[in-house]
């Protein structure tokens, strides 16, 4: 396992994060344990939870493994939550406001049982909050002792900007990490929202890294998911994301690329789709919701891994995000931003100098 500074913080953490979406649910106490156990083992350290998963119980579930094991395996642990989303049913049990994030950080530390958490998140955005009155709790609550660094989880771009150069203008707490969906079949938040966190020194923490489990092989192009998987549950949510990450062609053909390449390197599609997303400029830890213990042996064997140029270039064009239409982004929008040292020419004249094939006018004579 290596092990990488958490953004522009002082802070390591290994290459490969821990989720804990499933602890207590889906992923019994006892099991929990051993995957927590093994993780560590194997020199993992940066366990993610978020007191929303499981109504509370993954974090209960991960204060009960700290408080049972001993110093010289907790003092390894990173330990990384989220606050934001409902908690209770009373209007102010949401949001990005000092009330709820002081209640909500209170009751995760509780949950957890320690005084200090490493990395507190905020799980989204809140648009009815002043960005001022976050930014201000959670420097308090630096202050305090209960938190050491601040990340951002499911921001756009443009508010991860407003917030740190808020942060910085207010001489508060700047955040170090941002949390966002990312994998070989969710690429879109390369076009601002990697941009602003590299701009910005935060590190990527991708969550759904196997896009639900799409990227594992275990799924057929005009298959039945099994009952037991999240495409084949009947959670809402999984029905929704599952179908959302194939709901194209290139999706499929992504699959198929890493399953070939998984072949070729005899390593499972997992560990390719993760090792790719690894390899990402500005990752700092993909972080594996593994539900079981066989998931988290399969997902720790990307560590080892060595994808080559070959194969990651066809990954990286297989799953290239495609705009349907292009402005700001695509080659059109691209070449707006361009500017060459040499000559004082346009891109966009290298873009736009065929014309087009389809519509109404034809190729220009």
């Amino acid at each position: 396992m290596d092990y990488r500074l958490l953004g522009h913080s002082g802070m390591a953490v290994s290459q490969l994060a821990l989720g804990t979406m499933y602890f207590g649910n889906e992923t019994p106490e006892a099991d929990a344990f051993k995957i927590l156990d093994t993780f560590i083992a194997k020199g993992g350290t940066f366990l993610d939870t978020s007191d929303v998963y499981v109504g509370g119980e993954a974090e209960a579930v991960v204060g009960r493994w700290l408080a049972s094991r001993p110093r010289e395996v907790t003092d390894r642990v990173v330990l990384a939550t989220k606050g934001r989303y409902p908690t209770g049913e009373e209007v102010n049990a949401q949001g990005l406001s000092r009330r709820h994030l002081h209640r909500a950080l209170n009751a995760s530390l509780e949950r957890l049982q320690v005084d200090t958490v490493d990395l507190y998140q905020l799980h989204g955005t809140d648009p009815l909050t002043s960005m001022e009155e976050t930014l201000a709790f959670l420097d308090d609550a630096v202050r305090a002792g209960k938190i050491h660094y601040v990340g951002l989880s499911n921001f756009n771009g443009w508010e991860i900007q407003r917030m740190v150069s808020t942060a910085q203008a207010m001489g508060l707490t700047v955040p170090v990490s941002h949390q966002p969906q990312y994998n070989l079949l969710s690429r879109e938040i390369e076009w601002e929202i990697v941009p602003a966190s590299m701009h910005n020194g935060l590190g990527l923490l991708p969550w759904s890294p196997l896009a639900g489990g799409m990227l594992t092989g275990k799924y057929e192009r005009n298959g039945t998911a099994p009952a037991n998987t999240r495409a084949g549950s009947d959670n809402p949510l999984h029905q929704w994301s599952s179908a959302e990450f194939v709901s194209t062609d290139r999706a499929w053909r992504v699959i198929d690329a890493v399953c070939e390449a998984a072949r070729e390197l005899d390593a499972t599609p997992s560990q390719v789709a993760l090792k790719w997303l690894m390899d990402r400029p500005g990752v700092t830890a993909p972080i594996c919701g593994a539900r079981t213990l066989e998931h988290l042996e399969d997902n720790l064997g990307a560590v080892e891994l060595t994808l080559g140029d070959e194969i990651t270039e066809r990954l990286e064009a297989l799953s290239r995000p495609v705009p349907e239409n292009c402005y700001p982004y695509g080659d059109f929008g691209d070449a707006m931003r361009t500017r060459f040292v040499d000559k004082a020419e346009h891109a966009v004249g290298r873009v736009v100098g065929g014309g087009s094939d389809a519509p109404l006018s034809g190729k220009p004579n």
